[in-house]
């Protein structure tokens, strides 16, 4: 896939990630002649998976949601091998640990749910309102209301500061990665309902298996890793070693901060950076594929990987994935232990670190009033799409690319 191509392109799509992997795909197959740029040595941009030691380390700790409908529509599920995890979460709050689940999933955790065992009567009325409103309405009526954050949505619904404080805003942290839920409502709904609706796991692989398979569908020729783009010209882009390269429309599919260089004058969102670290252990902390978070922000969440899928470690260790909020930063990974040991009730003096990821601008800063999606055109034959154009997710990241490539297509002349 990345031999050299020749000749004029209609399209250059600067960066191969996920919006710029369905871009390319759906320019190609509409007949254009398109080249892919990808500054790197490999496809996925942000959801990429590194091979090290027998061990595969995500570049962030990340979960694919099957309910998206991109992700119907452009992915083989069969052939990434998915692994799930629990249908539900073990928060860890002031009073202890508490169990969720989903009764829909698993009938016979519907008692972690009776009244005043984890919340209240009036905040499972509360919860299962929201959940069945957001599962059921369609999704065009949920983007359509007024927007607000997160908290006041969760208010508004009926849930107690309690619930909120100790519950929902660990785990909804996790998600937006950011701990004041000052995050688009809009947004967390149509997440929880493709939380409701669709499965969440990992593929065997490692969650670089996802982009992975969307370049293998790319004809030959048209991706072209290690070749950075330093700037955009009249008629094309200038790569880094002093060529240009022509084109009829350029499309900057690349992260927010790099598409705002290559294109002056372009808004951004600020970015939200986590943290993942990577321990390696002889046993398995907990043996069951279940995340966990903490009312105490002192990680956003954790889980045993291989719980998941047994494949992200060699046999016979065990690999736990914990997050947290900002950048890495000295004597992190030692405190990060130490409340490892109190969550997972083990001594982990002897975890060995072997990974850790910094991702800036891992999702855009989605507060209120977000725009869930908006056009890709930024001038006469420039283009720019990717998550910080739509939503933070895969499946915003996918819908950005096809739009892309849509209204490329509108404005190339036939032929």
């Amino acid at each position: 896939m990345n031999t050299r191509h020749h000749g004029m392109v209609d399209t250059v799509v600067v960066g191969a990630g996920l919006a710029g992997l369905a871009c390319a795909l759906d320019l190609c197959r509409a007949g254009r002649r398109v080249a892919l740029l990808e500054a790197s040595d490999g496809v996925g941009g942000r959801m990429r998976t590194d091979r090290r030691d027998g061990f595969r380390l995500d570049r962030g700790f990340q979960v694919f949601n099957t309910s998206y409908p991109q992700v119907k529509r452009r992915l083989d599920l069969r052939s990434l091998r998915l692994r799930p995890f629990t249908p539900g979460i073990t928060a860890h709050t002031s009073t202890g640990p508490v169990h969720l689940a989903d009764p829909t999933r698993r009938p016979r955790s519907a008692g972690t749910l009776l009244p005043g065992r984890v919340l209240s009567a009036r905040d499972l009325a509360a919860m299962a309102a929201l959940t069945a409103r957001d599962a059921l309405l369609p999704a065009k009526l949920l983007t359509r209301r007024p927007d607000s954050s997160t908290a006041a949505a969760l208010f508004r619904a009926g849930l107690s500061a309690g619930a909120v404080t100790e519950i929902l805003r660990p785990f909804l942290s996790g998600v937006f990665l950011e701990d004041r839920l000052e995050t688009s409502a809009r947004f967390f709904h149509l997440v929880w309902r493709s939380m409701v609706r669709g499965t969440l796991c990992l593929p065997a692989d490692g969650i670089g298996a996802v982009p992975a398979q969307l370049a293998d569908g790319l004809p030959d020729g048209v991706l072209r890793l290690e070749t950075p783009v330093t700037a955009l010209t009249a008629s094309g882009v200038l790569l880094r070693d002093g060529r240009e390269l022509p084109a009829t429309s350029v499309v900057v599919a690349t992260d927010a901060a790099t598409a705002a260089r290559l294109l002056p004058g372009l808004a951004v969102p600020d970015g939200r950076t986590v943290t993942t670290y990577y321990h390696a252990a002889a046993h398995t902390p907990l043996a069951e594929p279940t995340l966990q978070v903490d009312s105490t922000g002192a990680v956003l969440n954790t889980c045993v990987l291989t719980e998941v899928a047994p494949t992200y470690a060699p046999p016979g260790t065990a690999l736990i994935s914990s997050s947290v909020l900002g950048a890495d930063r000295p004597g992190a990974d030692g405190a990060v232990r130490r409340r490892l040991s109190e969550l997972y009730g083990t001594d982990t003096s002897d975890w060995q670190q072997v990974g850790a990821y910094t991702v800036a601008g891992a999702l855009p800063a989605m507060e209120p009033p977000w725009p869930l999606s908006r056009t890709t055109c930024f001038a006469t034959g420039r283009y720019v799409c990717g998550d910080h154009r739509a939503t933070g997710s895969v499946q915003g990241a996918l819908a950005s690319g096809t739009r892309a490539a849509r209204e490329v297509l509108n404005d190339l002349p036939p032929g």
